[in-house]
């Protein structure tokens, strides 16, 4: 990451800049996914550099000294932003909004129960089977295959992938439910 941290540095661009722009990036994935099998690959391409901006901008927070709450704040923020445009996307795209709906939830409560833990004083829970990072790359790979892989059980890859995400989403929120309760008793 150092010589993109060098580069942005240079640029003169700021952590919330580069978050920002990152969001924007699942915003456009998310269109190019709700125009189907065509668009894929770029959205595709979209998702892989929204992940990469992720990392780029807490590495350039802490490269300039400007980390902060407030910065900590607006990704996390974003980033479930971007999950949500990203999964309603996809959902749209295949027309399975019941599946969306159940993946976004997955997703968004296994990081609110993450985050649930330092509310009450506890270290964050980061424990689960699929993190940030895995659910992107796992786009990646299923938006890759949709127009190559016919259905298996009436789902396309991407709709698979939105069970995936619905059901360990939805498991991994109750794992970290029962860490933060175990540890709070």
């Amino acid at each position: 990451m150092e010589p993109f941290v060098g580069v942005a540095t240079r640029l003169g661009l700021t952590p919330d800049a580069v978050s920002v722009v990152a969001f924007l990036l699942a915003v456009g994935a998310a269109i190019t996914f709700f125009g189907g099998g065509r668009w894929y690959l770029l959205g595709a391409v979209l998702v892989f550099a929204n992940g990469w901006l992720d990392l780029l901008d807490g590495r350039l927070a802490r490269e300039l000294g400007s980390a902060s709450p407030a910065g900590d704040v607006l990704d996390h923020v974003l980033d479930r932003y971007a999950d949500v445009v990203i999964l309603a996307g996809l959902s749209a795209g295949i027309g399975c909004f019941g599946l969306g709906f159940a993946a976004v939830t997955g997703v968004l409560l296994t990081s609110y129960l993450g985050t649930q833990a330092e509310a009450v004083g506890l270290e964050r829970v980061y424990g689960g089977l699929l993190g940030r990072a895995d659910r992107l790359a796992l786009v990646g790979v299923a938006v890759v295959l949709e127009p190559f892989v016919g259905s298996v059980l009436s789902l396309s890859p991407v709709g698979w992938l939105l069970v995936v995400f619905a059901v360990v989403g939805h498991v991994t929120a109750i794992q970290r439910f029962v860490v933060t309760r175990r540890a709070l008793t």
